[in-house]
């Protein structure tokens, strides 16, 4: 895949950017949410950072988690770090800049070709609606066979780069047959309607804004059937194994979130909305295809299986051409010894 750096901003007036710019602007400063308790409580709390796309739906367990007391229940004082995208998330906790993140698989599979010493406690959110390739039609696009040749804005090395490939790959089309330009995941919805890019692949809530900014004017290709999104928790190897205690308290906390987000749609969109800076009915129509459940699934070693054979074929792992054994990327006690059905994968 041809690569292209996205050229300068102009004056966008799409409504997402100024939301976007000022979660840019937490995660550059100082902003945190720490947990809410109550000051009647003697109990010393337990301190713990969690990394997250605060501008994800998938990440409504951790917010509903911070917001609803669930981790403040289980003695812990949870920070919650926003960042723009998972690998911006996991990033910091390689980084030793938190205990925790969340992050779509994609990341975690990179970390793990990489003997990156990542380890996930727990899968916390799915979805199969929430990534689209989305066209402008006044540069010819109508069809994905019109994506040839075309400027596709992407983030590189995360979950949308993986779904842009996998979809050229089902319409016969080869990644050389495009222009890759990398992009933070903030900055697409903005190139596209700039025009500085002739069409972009991307999750949600990215892909409403871009079909909203340009209304009549776009042309959209689902990856349902292609890729399953989902939000994993992960740490570094030597915070699981040295704060098993926390984690298990972080999981019984997000059991909760999962359920509340799961159970009351209406209050949790509320609440994530706020987070994301969009309203809570612009979010209800993906939501209902939405599962917020904590699992350690098979399902995830095979995903992790299959990307990183896509890693390797395309070069995006140097010369690397063994995969790791990522069941050594997976922590299970801490599901097991919390919610034991909870687990399906095979040890």
């Amino acid at each position: 895949m041809k690569r292209a750096t996205a050229s300068k901003e102009g004056n966008g007036s799409v409504r997402i950017a100024a939301g976007l710019l000022v979660l840019a602007m937490a995660v550059a400063g100082t902003v945190v949410w720490g947990t809410r308790t109550s000051s009647q409580d003697p109990r010393p709390l337990e301190q713990v950072i969690i990394a997250a796309n605060t501008f994800y739906a998938g990440s409504c367990p951790i917010l509903a988690a911070h917001e609803n007391g669930y981790f403040g229940a289980e003695g812990l004082n949870v920070t919650i770090q926003p960042h723009t995208s998972g690998k911006a998330a996991l990033d910091a906790v390689l980084e030793d800049k938190a205990s925790l993140g969340v992050s779509a698989d994609i990341p975690i599979m990179f970390a793990g070709m990489r003997q990156q010493p990542i380890a996930v406690i727990a899968t916390i959110f799915a979805s199969e609606s929430d990534y689209e390739v989305v066209g402008r039609k006044d540069r010819g696009i109508t069809t994905p066979a019109s994506l040839r040749g075309k400027r596709i804005g992407v983030s590189l090395g995360t979950s949308g780069h993986f779904v842009l490939d996998a979809f050229l790959n089902r319409q016969k089309l080869s990644p050389s047959d495009v222009t890759a330009v990398d992009l933070k995941p903030e900055d697409i919805a903005p190139a596209l309607a700039r025009g500085d890019i002739d069409a972009a692949a991307t999750w949600e809530p990215h892909v409403s804004a871009m079909k909203k900014a340009l209304g009549t004017n776009s042309t959209a290709f689902s990856a349902t059937g292609i890729y399953e999104a989902t939000s994993s928790v992960s740490g570094t190897r030597d915070y699981v194994e040295n704060n098993q205690e926390a984690v298990k308290k972080v999981l019984r906390a997000l059991i909760q979130g999962g359920r509340f987000c799961q159970d009351a749609p209406e209050q949790a969109r509320e609440m994530t909305g706020r987070f994301m800076k969009f309203s809570a009915e612009e979010l209800k129509e993906p939501w209902a295809l939405y599962r917020f459940r904590v699992v350690l699934d098979q399902s995830l070693l095979l995903t992790l299986e299959d990307e990183a054979r896509w890693a390797i074929k395309n070069g995006l792992v140097g010369d690397k051409k063994e995969m790791p054994n990522y069941l050594n990327n997976i922590h299970l006690d801490g599901l097991l010894a919390v919610m034991p059905r909870a687990v399906t994968v095979i040890h």
